[in-house]
């Protein structure tokens, strides 16, 4: 049997809608924008390749502050 992660559709989406100019959106379509990537960042979140972003993100904001030092 075919499945298929929650989080692909909503990644599918928030592409084709961040493809678009700036210019052309109107506040409810920016307001939908961003309620669909807040979306996607929580079905991500507790996922593998969720928690490996956050790794990753950690490590590289912890690079950069020591590298101030």
């Amino acid at each position: 049997m075919l499945t298929i992660n929650g989080g692909v559709p909503l990644a599918v989406v928030a592409r084709l809608r961040l493809r678009r100019r700036t210019e052309a959106r109107s506040r409810n379509d920016e307001k939908l924008t961003v309620i669909t990537v807040l979306a996607l960042g929580v079905v991500i979140a507790p996922s593998p390749v969720g928690e490996g972003i956050l790794n990753f993100l950690g490590q590289l904001a912890t690079g950069i502050t020591d590298s101030t030092r």
